[in-house]
């Protein structure tokens, strides 16, 4: 089992384009054998202290393995999209963790 962590620094003005990305992109995580167990959108009045500036969302997946991941990743109709994705995310940062 693998475990994912994405902060997504969204484009100003662009957050419906993301939506519409998202739209896709999330229903094909279980195609995969993978759980979007945690979807966050936080606001500045929740966090408590950072060094950074506030993601526009928080992702937590987990995948069965690597290769369903990678599967995830390479999907045809998702890569149709793939173009919001580029017009809306400024930035991401990916973590990968283990369960300790």
């Amino acid at each position: 089992m693998i475990y994912l962590t994405q902060l997504i620094y969204i484009r100003e003005g662009k957050e419906e384009i993301f939506h519409a990305f998202e739209d896709v992109a999330i229903p094909l995580i279980q195609k995969y054998n993978g759980k979007l167990l945690l979807r966050i959108r936080p606001s500045a009045e929740t966090i408590i202290h950072t060094e950074t500036e506030c993601p526009y969302e928080i992702h937590l997946i987990s995948f069965e393995t690597e290769k369903d991941f990678d599967g995830f990743k390479k999907d045809e109709g998702r890569k149709k999209f793939l173009h919001l994705k580029e017009q809306s995310v400024r930035s991401a940062l990916l973590i990968q963790g283990v369960v300790l």
